[in-house]
């Protein structure tokens, strides 16, 4: 039986059946011109000079990391072994390809109001060995990159942003997933646009951008340009060019019809984003008193793509009573994103360091979840929500 109030519901309507149609029709169906377009307009939307569409934000952050091993630039090479901070909370495919390129990851504490990076840990975490830091705006919350921006200037440090639940959001007027090197975004069925999979990495870095190219369709030559940051000039030979392999790169492209369905979701994003936040407004006016629940507090402008409900120390109940009381009402919830990720077995295959006691991480992992925000109006949900005893 499907829940009254679920997680995530679908923002399709003819346009993007009429989308496949002409997919199927064409004939063309693995990555082309739909793509394409897709990735221009993706492009426009966050400020960026590039996208690059891939099958999955899996994917997505998979590309990001590789590019940093495989650019020419000494100053965002990443080698094995190199130090990068992550925050304790966010989902499994930050982490891992991270650890599948041979980095090791520093895990630091969030804030238990924000769900970011605690910055006071943050700044203390940082050393002269840190290459680089993976920011992750969580449920639609940007980190401030104010601060992050200080705490690095001078350094030799960069700064990479897993971006897939917050599209849409901005801090300081900049979209978030636009502040580092470069940032990844997912269109699951569940996150704020949909092409059933995908996901996208935006940078603007022309070489960077030309390694994403070779990386996700095999390593080969043949979806760079002629004149390019990997190979220098292309032959005009394009059977010779067709088997070129010049990267250890993957098959992560899209298919052809996730970019046209992704065409038609980029023109309704604006409107799913200002849904969202007047939704984000009303649950923050009537959560603000509740008796024993708390809710994310927003930085800069979240695009709000769930919301936390976290259990103060003296709520009296745990988590499995709170999700039984949901639940019985009909509220489908989820633990916040992945909880204390550094409290997984998986950690054990992972060269890793924990900075501090992650106790704000430890205490969502035990006394958090999140239930769903839509682009539609939701005031009756979150009503129930405000009332809850």
């Amino acid at each position: 039986m499907s829940a009254k109030y679920p997680l995530a519901t679908a923002t399709w309507d003819a346009a993007e059946y009429a989308a496949i149609s002409k997919v199927v029709g064409s004939g063309m169906f693995t990555m082309g011109q739909q793509v394409a377009e897709f990735e221009k307009l993706f492009a426009q939307f966050q400020g960026s000079k590039y996208a690059v569409m891939v099958n999955s934000g899996s994917s997505a952050n998979l590309l990001m990391i590789a590019a940093l091993r495989f650019t020419s630039n000494s100053q965002y090479k990443l080698e094995p072994g190199d130090e990068v901070i992550v925050p304790a909370v966010s989902w499994a495919t930050t982490y891992y390809p991270l650890a599948q390129y041979g980095l090791k990851q520093k895990f630091v504490d969030i804030d238990a109001e924000t769900l970011n990076y605690d910055l006071e840990s943050l700044s203390k975490a940082i050393t002269e060995k840190t290459r680089a830091i993976m920011v992750v705006n969580l449920l639609g919350n940007p980190n401030d990159f104010s601060v992050i921006n200080k705490l690095i200037a001078g350094r030799n440090i960069i700064v990479v942003e897993d971006n897939c639940e917050s599209l849409g959001a901005e801090f300081n007027g900049k979209k978030a997933g636009s502040f580092g090197l470069m940032g990844t975004f997912s269109s699951f069925f569940s996150h704020h646009i949909s092409t059933m999979e995908g996901g996208v990495i935006t940078t603007d870095d022309e070489e960077l951008y030309h390694v994403l190219l070779s990386l996700r369709a095999h390593g080969w030559t043949r979806n760079l340009p002629k004149y390019n940051k990997v190979t220098g000039v292309k032959s005009d030979d394009a059977f010779e060019e067709s088997f070129r392999f010049v990267l250890p790169g993957y098959n992560v492209r899209p298919l052809e019809m996730s970019g046209a369905i992704g065409i038609e979701q980029i023109k309704k994003l604006p409107m799913i984003v200002r849904e969202r936040r007047k939704n984000g407004n009303l649950i923050q006016e009537k959560m603000a008193k509740h008796p024993f629940l708390t809710i994310q507090k927003e930085i800069g402008k979240s695009s709000w793509f769930g919301f936390s409900l976290l259990l103060k120390p003296d709520a009296g109940f745990s988590r499995r009573e709170l999700v039984g009381k949901l639940e019985a009402i009909g509220f489908e919830c989820r633990p916040i994103v992945g909880g204390n990720f550094a409290r997984n077995p998986v950690l054990t295959h992972m060269q890793h360091e924990i900075f501090g006691q992650l106790k704000n991480a430890d205490y969502i992992d035990a006394y958090g979840l999140f239930v769903g925000n839509h682009h539609y109006p939701i005031s009756e949900a979150i009503d129930i929500l405000a009332s809850l005893k």
